[in-house]
């Protein structure tokens, strides 16, 4: 999604205290003093996010008689079609949870089928994630629909029970939704206002409202005064938006770096006991940084344009097409040839000499993709747990020349949308949220979706092992095809 904007050319602000006690995975920045401009508080945090009043007021807002300012949703239409794994309350466990009713309800989808709750709807954008059982549906009038896990009251509907079927969250039906995200546990919707709602687990500040009240039932309004916002995003315990001037702001737990404000958050409470300070509201992401071995320098007028998460790491990409990630480097999932953490966003030199003109950015639980304007995309980190990961970033030779327009990535499954085809691949175990069929359940390899054959898919989401597909339904020819798949009714 996008609105109407332009940059300032306001470059990054820095602090002028330096902090004591850092660890040693924190960049040391109080050589930066003047490099940047001076828009950040004595605290780090952006100025609108210091005032103690209720967020809900005097906040920046988009004019009232401009709709040409509001945030825009994608344009596209289509039918949902959903594979995978159903039975939200045991995707990717092997114990039924404590007091759980509804372990034996839900199958495994092994190929796309029209999602019968919704045969009568048509939608703008599925949303779902890669730490996720849960997903949020963009209907055509832009209202927001959930279903899935609810054990920590993602789903903003009050309660804890899981939905089978989607549901239209009544907190949000006079607002037009036109973005979400989801984490773990929790649920992000951005409205066409530029603003954010949170519901779901907030132990770790994950949802934004200015505390760590154990759960979120019902979607609320973030705790944020600025810019309107136009993209969310969400990691397993942490959260980031993006405003329409080019700044990011995050929230949640700073564990390994994710949150890219050169801290952890960890301090030692009582008897060697190692706690961690997270982060309640959004605070604006100040640095942006290239290394050259040992050498750190600083890169000014950043003006980031999107940004996704993994499981504890994250990417964003800006208006001079730079990839940055930071977060926990395992496995190589940051681009940087190594598998430290990064505390602040690093840019990934790679794509200054090869892949340059990246377009768009995807994140895995535990790996990164990148699409460049030639059609080549690039995968850095690992996408199965044996064998070896990808350091660096590296071209996906069995999709040269394939143009991609939209990617889902799961726990460990890729889902492209790409030309007149849907491609998958992803290692065992999976649960048909590849969608090649029961006889084909994993696949290493890119392949086709043979039963997607000539229906035009505009946009895949992935959850955990579940994934969602809209398909274009404009033509009466479109339609047979979709209505020719098989259907999952959850209600039967």
């Amino acid at each position: 999604m996008s609105t109407k904007r332009k940059s300032e050319g306001k470059g990054r602000v820095s602090k002028k205290s330096k902090k004591n006690g850092k660890s040693k995975n924190e960049e040391d920045l109080s050589d930066f003093d003047d490099e940047f401009g001076s828009d950040v508080s004595n605290d780090g945090s952006h100025s609108a996010n210091n005032d103690d009043h209720d967020a809900n007021n005097d906040i920046d807002d988009l004019p009232a008689d401009d709709d040409t300012l509001r945030v825009k949703g994608p344009d596209h239409l289509g039918k949902l079609l959903i594979c995978g794994a159903t039975n939200w309350d045991m995707v990717a466990r092997k114990a039924v949870p404590k007091g759980c009713k509804t372990a034996n309800k839900g199958r495994d989808v092994f190929s796309p089928h029209r999602f019968a709750p919704l045969n009568n709807v048509r939608v703008h954008m599925v949303v779902s994630g890669c730490t996720a059982a849960h997903s949020v549906i963009i209907t055509e009038d832009w209202k927001a629909m959930v279903f899935g896990r609810n054990e920590k009251g993602q789903l903003g509907t009050g309660n804890t029970e899981r939905s089978d079927i989607p549901v239209e969250l009544e907190e949000l039906k006079n607002l037009t939704i036109v973005g979400a995200a989801c984490g773990r546990n929790h649920t992000l919707f951005l409205t066409d206002r530029g603003h954010v709602y949170a519901c779901g687990d907030n132990l770790k500040g994950q949802c934004g409202v200015g505390s760590t009240v154990q759960m979120v039932e019902r979607p609320t309004r973030i705790r944020y005064k600025g810019p309107p916002i136009v993209k969310v995003a969400c990691g397993a315990e942490f959260s980031v938006i993006l405003d329409c001037k080019g700044f990011l702001y995050s929230f949640g737990s700073p564990e390994y770096g994710q949150l890219g404000h050169n801290t952890t958050g960890e301090y030692i409470q009582s008897s060697g006991k190692v706690n961690y300070q997270f982060e309640k509201a959004p605070k604006m992401i100040v640095h942006y940084i290239e290394k050259n071995k040992d050498h750190v320098t600083p890169m000014p007028d950043v003006d980031i344009r999107d940004i996704a998460c993994g499981t504890n790491h994250s990417i964003a990409l800006d208006s001079k097409k730079r990839v940055f990630t930071w977060g926990f480097g395992g496995y190589g999932r940051l681009g940087h040839a190594d598998t430290k953490d990064e505390m602040i966003p690093r840019h990934v030199k790679f794509f200054e000499t090869q892949g340059k003109g990246i377009k768009s950015i995807y994140c895995g639980s535990s790996f990164s993709i990148c699409v460049n304007d030639f059609k080549v995309a690039y995968l850095f980190g690992q996408t199965k747990k044996t064998g070896e990961a990808n350091m660096y970033p590296k071209p996906m030779q069995d999709l040269y020349g394939w143009n991609i327009r939209s990617i889902g990535c799961g726990i460990s499954a890729v889902v492209m949308a790409a030309d007149n085809s849907v491609i998958s691949f992803g290692p065992s175990p999976a649960f048909g949220e590849l969608g090649h069929g029961p006889t084909r359940k994993s696949t290493t390899t890119a392949m086709e979706v043979k039963a997607l054959d000539g229906i035009y898919v505009e946009q895949v989401a992935c959850g955990m092992h579940h994934t969602l597909l809209v398909a274009r339904d404009e033509s009466e020819e479109e339609q047979e095809k979709i209505n020719d798949l098989p259907e999952y009714d959850p209600r039967v």
